[in-house]
């Protein structure tokens, strides 16, 4: 390869928040908890593994593939097998993929973490720090250990091939924010607000002139078009 020949890299990556869990619906704080869907999220994930296939597979059928890759927590695997399964698709576990850490704080509910340590919930929610001291992992190794993940992953399959990640809402945020640079703006400031339940996230990726990688965020926090109702959290609501 020549000085300014670009890099290897898939044609696409999307990062799939997964489903509702309980915990999600109780605002208690997973990090590392395996815990599954409950049965809203397992209805969400079907939503959005059909919306996935008619925005990002269906249109490229014949002329493209896709590289499916998890979280090896169970409520990202079964977020990706709602999507996977159907297309007869291969699902990679990576445990660079999970979620953040979050050590003594997991489980807790976040009436509870603010009951308990006042001071270092307020400087968790002003993106201060508070969170450490409770042994969460930091966001620089979740973003770097995200990174990686995908570029590994890229580097890896051909430039044919949509690459679809299954993981967690803070964990897609630490990686965006350093995949993109946005961490370097802002170190005291998260510039994505968090996405929503089986909602995702797509990037197309753009060589430079000097043959390096960037990659662009087309689209953030889309969801299923039945996201945009109360159905979303409560599919047995009768339509009006």
């Amino acid at each position: 390869m020549g000085e300014h020949d670009s890099q290897p890299h898939a044609h696409s990556i999307t990062l799939v928040r997964h489903g509702r869990t309980s915990y999600n619906a109780a605002q208690r704080l997973q990090g590392q908890i395996d815990i599954p869907l409950d049965s809203v999220g397992e209805w969400q994930v079907r939503q959005t593994a059909a919306a996935l296939g008619e925005l990002y597979v269906n249109p490229v059928l014949e002329q493209g593939r896709q590289v499916v890759v998890s979280s090896d927590l169970g409520r990202a695997m079964a977020t990706a097998h709602a999507f996977a399964d159907p297309l007869g698709l291969e699902i990679h576990p990576d445990e660079r993929v999970r979620e953040r850490g979050f050590g003594d704080w997991e489980g807790l509910s976040l009436a509870e973490m603010r009951s308990q340590w006042p001071r270092d919930y307020k400087l968790w929610a002003n993106y201060q720090g508070g969170e450490l001291k409770h042994g969460a992992e930091p966001k620089e190794d979740v973003g770097m250990r995200g990174v990686s993940a995908i570029e590994d992953w890229s580097s890896r399959v051909g430039s044919d091939v949509d690459l679809f990640f299954f993981s967690h809402g803070a964990w897609i945020s630490q990686t965006l924010q350093t995949l993109l640079g946005l961490n370097l703006i802002h170190d005291d400031f998260s510039s994505l607000i968090s996405m929503r339940n089986a909602h995702w996230t797509h990037l197309i990726p753009l060589d430079m002139p000097d043959g390096t990688l960037r990659w662009r965020m087309i689209d953030y926090n889309h969801g299923p078009s039945i996201a945009e109702t109360e159905k979303w959290e409560d599919p047995h609501i009768s339509g009006h």
